[in-house]
């Protein structure tokens, strides 16, 4: 049994732990000053949120809901906008819709936002021009201008990424309360991208029926006006936890004594930062908030199960979410055996596809970018081998934005490598746009379809 399963949890029990993709600040005093300051700030979520996510992925572990997951790869400063968190947060509640239709069940909606900042890094130090400085690895750490101050590591960012989160939040919590989230006008959204779309005439069938059933329910008297349910969502937020002194910082004891972060509903582990004896899963391990763990083409069928066991030693439905990110070409190889063995030990694990960071490739003109195909291909393979082994494609991971940006090739509106410069916004990764966003829940309409029905994909 590894020691970081028995050995006694703590806020700070990390910092005793190995750890990787962390920032080195050359004043150390000045990081402990923000530490400092930022654990007397007042939380920017609460435990009972938490609490209800995870009762929420419980039953999308149990085949009873869907996770949809989006937004950001690494959120700016200088893009930050009331219009940009408006528009990511209208793709995912058009997605939504669109989901829950298909599937016939409650969509779990959960935000990259208001917090994912930090990114690991391939490299610690980037080169150009013979000049050598840090990566950029997220505007809560350092900046992308290549000069050595911007590129510093610098801790009072980490409070300005406090603020900036805090007021997406409190946005976030006004479009989803406030009316913006009415399903008619969701609906009409999406009616907009149907008549826009050059597929839209593959998608026309789905959004009539949509159109049909809530017609029915106005007949019936089941309105947003009489029903306020239908004006408002259940929305969460989720970053990965990567700079560990700013997790600690948030991380109270509630009421019953149990320990949340409270920087976001939902944290995940990444793929190179899951080893089962270093800092970041000896942190995740002892706060209650529901985890992620991204699950990359090296996760064997033993090391998924002792990471399981590690971080969901009750087994509990809903702690834990699996992201599979493989790559198009791998899917089909790696996903059953871990299918397999986690089914066969009883382990119960929401199951969600990322299908974006394995299939990330360099532009013939130098951009970073992913082919909707690719993207398509392995979200196509999720669905395949869970109907094939008989257990539930629970979710979907993706990097998206509301902006009409072009980073992503493909797609309906057949982005070409020609058109990557012209709105290629993105501070790391390619995200779709909202157009590609909406096409993909379209055709993930068709996997959760066919699931429900037992019939073959489309």
């Amino acid at each position: 049994m590894a020691q970081t399963q028995t050995a006694k949890w703590s806020q700070s029990s990390w910092r005793g732990k190995p750890i990787k993709h962390v920032p080195h600040y050359a004043d150390a005093g000045a990081l402990a000053r923000v530490e400092e300051r930022l654990k007397n700030f007042p939380p920017l979520v609460f435990a009972g949120e938490a609490r209800n996510l995870l009762a929420s992925l419980g039953q999308v572990a149990e085949g009873k809901a869907f996770l949809l997951q989006g937004g950001d790869c690494a959120e700016s400063f200088a893009e930050f906008h009331p219009d940009n968190i408006r528009d990511s947060f209208r793709v995912i509640l058009q997605m939504a819709v669109v989901l829950t239709f298909a599937a016939a069940m409650p969509v779990v909606k959960v935000g990259r936002i208001a917090g994912q900042f930090a990114k690991p890094r391939s490299e610690d130090t980037e080169t150009r021009g013979g000049k050598t400085l840090v990566s950029y690895r997220g505007d809560n750490i350092n900046g992308m201008e290549f000069d050595e101050a911007t590129r510093t590591p610098d801790p009072d960012r980490l409070l300005q990424a406090y603020s900036q989160s805090a007021a997406t939040l409190n946005l976030l919590r006004a479009l989803a309360h406030g009316g913006f989230a009415d399903l008619q006008n969701v609906h009409g959204w999406t009616m907009g991208f149907i008549s826009g779309s050059p597929a839209g005439e593959r998608y026309a069938a789905l959004a009539g029926r949509i159109t049909e059933t809530l017609e029915f329910m106005a007949a019936c008297g089941i309105t947003p006006e009489a029903v306020p349910h239908l004006r408002s969502v259940d929305f969460y937020t989720s970053h990965e936890a990567l700079l560990l002194c700013y997790e600690q910082a948030f991380t109270r004891a509630d009421t019953n004594g149990e320990w949340f972060d409270t920087s976001a509903h939902f944290l995940w582990l990444g793929d190179r930062t899951r080893g089962i004896d270093d800092a970041h899963v000896e942190f995740a391990r002892g706060i209650k908030n529901p985890l992620g763990l991204k699950c990359g083409p090296t996760m064997t069928p033993d090391e998924l199960l002792r990471l399981i066991d590690v971080l969901n030693p009750e087994n509990k439905p809903g702690r834990l979410t699996v992201i599979c990110r493989f790559g198009a070409d791998k899917a089909a190889q790696i996903l059953p055996k871990l299918l397999r063995s986690v089914t066969r030990e009883g382990r119960s694990v929401v199951w969600s596809c990322d299908p974006m960071h394995g299939n990330t490739v360099k532009s013939a003109s130098g951009y970073k970018t992913r082919a909707f195909e690719r993207v398509l291909k392995e979200v196509q393979t999720f669905f395949d081998v869970h109907q094939a082994e008989g257990t539930h494609a629970g979710g979907i991971h993706l990097e998206l934005t509301g902006k009409n940006v072009t980073e992503c090739l493909g797609g309906a509106q057949a982005i070409t490598e020609e058109d990557l410069f012209s709105r290629y916004h993105t501070h790391c990764d390619p995200r779709l746009n909202a157009s590609q966003a909406l096409e993909l829940a379209f055709l993930i309409a068709e996997g959760l379809r066919a699931e429900r029905l037992k019939a073959p994909l489309l």
